[in-house]
């Protein structure tokens, strides 16, 4: 899971704000601590949701303006809460601002790493990171078919995935 030092090192220390969380669901010692690149058009943004007492992460935000892209974190244990909450108050769970989505990502990594480069200014990985837990017999058999088809693991697993999702909004 993410730790304040992991966000820290996402902004390289570099906090602008932060503030007590408006919300109930992550209790009543939540704060958020955020950067800004203090650019208005195509800026960075990054915030992080923890306990003030124990320093436990429940939720990590990274926006890209540039790229239009709103990426959101939230501990799989608080995911309920916080929705429960958003509806609640009438907000759609999923709006980052305006008309603007979250991206949802599973993987803790997978927001470090695209805040990272954001703060950096560097290219990143706009695509999201999904985990897959096989069993010893489908690996195996996912590997067979990978070398069949000439790819590697990831991109014939990433494949089907990509087939699944088409077929999926096509009905």
């Amino acid at each position: 899971m993410i730790t304040l030092k992991d966000f820290m090192e996402a902004i390289q220390y570099k906090v602008s704000e932060g503030s007590e969380y408006g919300w109930l669901c992550y209790g009543p010692d939540a704060r958020s601590m955020d950067y800004w690149n203090g650019q208005h058009a195509g800026g960075i943004s990054v915030c992080c949701v923890f306990d003030s007492k124990t320093q436990f992460v429940y939720e990590m935000q990274a926006w890209d303006d540039a790229a239009g892209l709103e990426y959101r974190w939230i501990h799989p244990g608080y995911i309920e809460s916080n929705a429960a909450e958003a509806a609640n108050r009438g907000v759609d769970f999923y709006q980052s601002y305006d008309d603007h989505k979250f991206t949802d990502l599973e993987v803790a990594e997978d927001i470090l790493e695209k805040a990272t480069a954001m703060v950096a200014g560097l290219d990143y990985d706009k695509r999201v990171i999904v985990q897959l837990n096989l069993d010893d017999a489908s690996k195996m058999l996912l590997m067979e078919m990978a070398h069949e088809a000439d790819m590697s693991l990831n991109h014939y697993v990433e494949h089907i995935l990509r087939l699944e999702m088409e077929r999926l909004q096509a009905e």
